[in-house]
């Protein structure tokens, strides 16, 4: 770990160094600053750690070389008190060498789908939404539709829709899989518990300039958007389906006012979901022996199961379980995702260090 922050220290005084040799040339120079800022929790970590490990090898001198009684008890105490200390920043500084996901403080485009279970799946769908919501809200993150198809009952065949917020990908990327919900429904006249799944998948939101999607690889087509009724419905052609040659995948977006904008919502939706098909290819690739532990995300994995006769919710991936239901879908969800977090770093950090050892 030491030569690893060696190094890492070596790299920001070089950054330091070329920040001033860098001119007028303001790309560049805003490229430096962003990894210097990165790095700077690192580095103030770094030298708090060099320097309580000075102390302490200055306070154990003083109790080997010492005959003053008073120096050698105010050396013991600082021993007491820097060992401790010591434990806490190599903790947070190995926290910090773990590769950071460059998605971590990006908006996401949330999916949530109705599964197994008819009406009743697109009503869990319909709780799902609005658990995020209030979690999203909790967070004073701003949440905007993107496409919705809904049943009569209240519920949704599908809803996709946006939260913007710092850190927001970091802390729902988790929640990607199959939800299950046990219950008994509404129009259940024998009182039986039903089972029923909605499938949510979360995509961080990516720039233009990162999936390149060629004109020629999309067909849109444009329709009139179905509503409640009012001035802005059936009157224009402003709905649009956008089909995407390549992959066969098929969008529509019809909450935005005019079509260019539901254009544009359905290619943001396209890009993020062609990044994510990238990502995973890469990580099946890179992880091929060290699947991590929290789950692959994938859609088919059942993550969480909702059990209201039980008034409990279960996280199968960590083995985790709230029994306090009605707060959990009114958006308290950080404890299965601090959990969840806190697995995957320690996942991340023992991959990086058995790397180390090879």
């Amino acid at each position: 770990m030491l030569d690893k922050l060696q190094a890492i220290e070596e790299r920001f005084e070089q950054l330091g160094s070329e920040l001033l040799e860098v001119g007028s040339n303001y790309q560049r120079a805003g490229e430096i600053n962003k990894e210097r800022v990165d790095l700077e929790p690192l580095i103030a970590k770094a030298r708090e750690y060099r320097q309580a490990m000075k102390s302490l090898e200055e306070a154990r001198l003083i109790i080997i070389n010492e005959n003053d009684s008073e120096l050698i008890a105010l050396a013991k105490a600082d021993v007491d008190e820097l060992n401790p200390k010591i434990v806490i920043l190599e903790k947070e500084i190995k926290g910090l060498l773990i590769p950071k996901d460059p998605r971590d403080d990006r908006n996401v485009i949330f999916e949530i789908r109705a599964g197994a279970g008819g009406d009743e799946a697109a009503i869990f769908a319909a709780d799902l939404f609005r658990m995020y919501t209030r979690y999203a809200e909790g967070k004073r993150w701003k949440i905007e539709a993107m496409s919705e198809s809904a049943i009569g009952v209240g519920g949704y065949k599908e809803v996709i829709f946006e939260i913007k917020g710092k850190g927001a990908y970091s802390k729902l990327k988790y929640e990607s899989g199959v939800h299950r919900v046990q219950r008994v429904p509404s129009t259940e006249s024998q009182g039986r518990i039903h089972t029923s799944t909605a499938t949510v998948t979360v995509l961080a939101e990516v720039d233009d300039v990162e999936v390149d999607i060629p004109e020629s690889d999309l067909v849109i087509e444009v329709y009139r958007s179905s509503g409640a009724g009012g001035q802005n419905v059936q009157k224009n052609s402003t709905a649009v389906r956008l089909y995407h040659k390549p992959t066969g995948m098929i969008i529509t977006c019809q909450d935005e006012r005019s079509q260019l904008q539901n254009k544009l919502r359905a290619i943001s939706i396209l890009r993020a979901r062609l990044y994510e098909m990238e990502e995973q290819k890469r990580r099946a690739e890179l992880e091929a022996d060290r699947r991590s532990q929290v789950g692959s995300g994938d859609r088919s994995e059942k993550i969480r199961t909702y059990n209201y006769p039980q008034n409990r919710v279960t996280d199968h991936r960590v083995g985790m379980s709230s029994y306090n239901l009605p707060s959990v879908m009114d958006g308290a969800i950080d404890q299965f995702i601090d959990e969840l977090s806190t697995r995957d770093e320690s996942e991340r950090l023992a991959a990086t260090g058995s790397d180390d050892d090879e």
